[in-house]
């Protein structure tokens, strides 16, 4: 009989914890939602936690200093790839470019899916930059491409609204 009691008390403990759990964590379509008005807003950052080079090689990296952020008219993109032993130009590891953003376009596709392009022009930037929102959450997919150079970078990760991100902005050029 004890164990009857002390099982019955573990699936209702159980059973309460993931209730509560549940309650806190939003669901897909709600981040989704939330990225989409971010967008239209034009206060938004991509936190990437993977970086795919022009000839498909990977990177992991951390997600508070890889990002695409958009403030309005400013836009930030930042790269600082983990455990090198060079400081880089931004002082950890990679390198960050403020520009100016214009020529945004935003559309939904009938199935869902939302792209966003615009382009980005600073001193240490010159680029079209092309992202897309997968349908039914916040995953997207960032492609940075370059004005004078081939060197497309595409940047993967969650969108979510600039009041919302943990990025840390290092020294731009």
């Amino acid at each position: 009989m004890r164990k009857f009691i002390a099982f019955v008390a573990l699936v209702l403990v159980s059973m309460a914890a993931t209730t509560v759990y549940a309650q806190q964590v939003p669901s897909d379509s709600v981040l989704h939602a939330v990225a989409v008005q971010a967008l239209k807003e034009n206060k938004f950052v991509v936190e990437a936690d993977r970086l795919i080079f022009k000839q498909g090689d990977v990177a992991y990296v951390n997600s508070n200093t890889n990002f695409i952020k958009v403030d309005g008219e400013k836009g930030t993109v930042q790269v600082a790839f983990n455990n090198t032993p060079f400081a880089g130009p931004n002082g950890i590891g990679g390198i960050t470019v403020d520009g100016r953003v214009s020529g945004v376009k935003v559309k939904e596709s009938k199935r869902g899916i939302v792209t966003y392009s615009f382009n980005v022009q600073g001193s240490g930037i010159s680029a079209q930059v092309f992202l897309t929102l997968n349908r039914g959450n916040n995953q997207a997919t960032v492609n940075v491409s370059p004005n004078f150079n081939s060197r497309n970078l595409t940047l993967s990760g969650e969108l979510v609204p600039l009041e919302e991100s943990t990025i840390f902005k290092a020294s731009s050029l």
